[in-house]
């Protein structure tokens, strides 16, 4: 959920990093920003780190956050204010949704180290080849997209229970021999560090500011399930209609993800598309439509699974554009079933923004027909390929063949407009 943007009149916003070394820790700049407020927001824990003798009221985050911090900041808009934030303010912190409510205009941001750049200094990690992940309001399955044998990353931790139950998810997902380095209180007198291996992980519970450092060590027999895109079907459960792993590769190449982006995967099937799509970069997104309710049940736990909880999942799509179900404006749509309904590629053309991508592929005489009329109309790039697997004769091997899938990639540009008929 983000906080619709407001107008700042006020004087600009001191975001303050403060770290668990509290009020010894900040330079001089900090410490009169600080004394200077007349309104002082954080965190309970934060703000029992500024001494008694700093004079102004003292005001606590509530819970939620979010809906409530327009209006609180607006409260106090003729006051100076300061708001605390743990290290570096825009590092996944309160400074990045304060630049996004007011603008950074309305800010002025004295940032302390990260617990991320902490943590690399403790453990001689490069930092800026260090993959970060945060869990704090997000599901620790976030994590997994990540994961791959050899490789270190950090994960922000939610609370004194994320180590056991990072530890748990790994031993789950293949990765129960990674090595896990727990630092707490980073930069802080109380600070101490506890490691162990995921699966035989027994430390109690220890302090909630921490951060985990894992060195990953996949299972022998773990398939390799990276960001690019064509994982192995078998990571996807569900009734077998989905993508096959080399179509999907090919199919992800055509729709050319980018950060950030959305797509519609229409006909989701067992949601492999919106799938890669999502792990192709954190902040990619994707509503998978499909019609099956025990299909939109097999992509949900399938996105779970596979590290991409946020898929929104939902019904036929014109019903729910027709519900007004707030999906927004897709950067790219794939159609990969119900080409043949009267009027899905209709609506998903013009729904698609200017400058999208559209990539649809077809299995059957009647679909091919369609997607060549829609070619003839706007244009565009068609393909036409099929997958040959080697299985067992007898006591030889063969080639089996796939289904022959007939591909339409097409940009909707300024000048491009329906077909008619």
């Amino acid at each position: 959920m983000n906080a619709t943007p407001v107008s700042w009149a006020g004087a600009p916003i001191a975001v303050v990093g403060i770290g668990a070394d509290g009020w010894d820790g900040l330079g001089r700049a900090a410490r009169e920003a600080v004394g200077g407020a007349e309104v002082l927001f954080g965190s309970a824990r934060q703000l029992a780190l500024v001494p008694p003798a700093v004079a102004a009221r003292r005001v606590t985050w509530p819970s939620p956050l979010l809906p409530a911090l327009p209006d609180l900041l607006q409260r106090h808009g003729g006051a100076r204010l300061c708001v605390l934030a743990s290290g570096d303010p825009m590092f996944y912190g309160i400074g990045v949704t304060l630049a996004r409510l007011l603008g950074p205009q309305a800010l002025r941001v004295l940032p302390q180290p990260s617990s991320a750049a902490l943590a690399c200094a403790r453990l001689g990690w490069p930092l800026a080849q260090t993959p970060v992940v945060s869990v704090v309001g997000r599901p620790l399955a976030t994590a997994l997209p990540e994961l791959s044998d050899g490789r270190r990353l950090l994960v922000l931790s939610a609370d004194e229970h994320t180590p056991r139950d990072l530890a748990q998810l790994l031993g789950r997902h293949g990765f129960g021999g990674s090595e896990l380095t727990v630092l707490e209180q980073l930069g802080g007198p109380a600070e101490q560090r506890r490691a162990g291996i995921a699966k035989q992980w027994e430390h109690p519970p220890g302090d909630p500011l921490n951060i985990v450092a894992i060195t990953c060590a996949a299972d022998r027999d773990q398939p390799r399930a990276t960001r690019l895109p064509g994982l192995p079907d078998e990571l996807f459960g569900g009734d077998g209609q989905l993508t096959k792993q080399e179509v999907r590769a090919l199919t992800l190449a055509a729709l050319a993800p980018a950060p950030g982006e959305l797509l519609w995967d229409v006909g989701g099937g067992s949601g492999s598309i919106a799938i890669e799509w999502c792990r192709a970069h954190p902040g990619n997104r994707a509503v998978a439509f499909e019609r099956l309710e025990r299909r939109r049940r097999q992509i949900a736990d399938n996105a779970e699974a596979l590290g991409v909880p946020h898929i929104h999942v939902r019904a036929e799509l014109r019903a729910e554009l027709a519900a007004d179900a707030g999906i927004g404006t897709p950067d790219a749509i794939f159609v990969g079933g119900g080409l043949t309904q009267d009027g899905v590629l209709e609506t998903c053309w013009a729904r698609l923004r200017h400058g999208g991508r559209l990539v649809a592929n077809a299995v059957t005489a009647e679909s091919e027909s369609l997607l060549l009329n829609w070619a003839g109309a706007e244009g565009g790039v068609l393909r036409k390929f099929q997958i040959y697997r080697a299985e067992p004769l007898g006591s030889f091997t063969t080639w089996r063949p796939q289904l022959p899938v007939t591909q339409w990639s097409v940009v909707k540009t300024a000048q491009a407009f329906p077909v008619e008929g």
